[in-house]
């Protein structure tokens, strides 16, 4: 499995990365950029920092085997861009704290897709985020 290293992919979540009233300046916007790393075997995984994500996984996000690669690649590009405008907006902070720097030309892995875009439906369940690229119907 490739090792996507965002041990800080959450902390948007939990309001660690960046206060909720400070303006953002240039710095800011740099120091709260994910960006992918690949682990020792050069693998792409998404660790992601929440005791309630891999409930959210098992129990409630729709399987791995109803999408394909593409689709997710696609819906990630989607949602990544939704993502960071409202990030550099200023809009959800509360939610969004950091901006995620995704590639779509990487080839990430069907594994990594996948989680990524249940990250996505991961905040809207938790949180209520709406994002355009999700519907109500993600969760089962």
């Amino acid at each position: 499995m490739r090792t996507f290293t965002w041990l800080t992919l959450l902390l948007f979540s939990f309001g660690i990365t960046t206060s909720c009233g400070a303006a953002r300046t240039g710095a800011d916007q740099d120091q709260s950029v994910l960006t992918p790393e690949k682990n020792e075997s050069g693998e792409w995984d998404l660790t992601v920092i929440d005791s309630q994500f891999d409930y959210f996984l098992s129990a409630l996000a729709k399987p791995e085997s109803m999408y394909t690669e593409s689709t997710l690649k696609m819906r990630n590009s989607n949602l990544v861009s939704e993502w960071n405008s409202y990030y550099y907006s200023g809009r959800y902070r509360n939610v969004i704290e950091s901006a995620i720097d995704y590639n779509p030309n990487e080839n990430y892995g069907k594994a990594f897709e996948y989680k990524l875009y249940q990250v996505f439906a991961f905040v809207q369940w938790k949180y209520g985020l709406r994002l355009r690229g999700l519907s109500g119907s993600e969760v089962r």
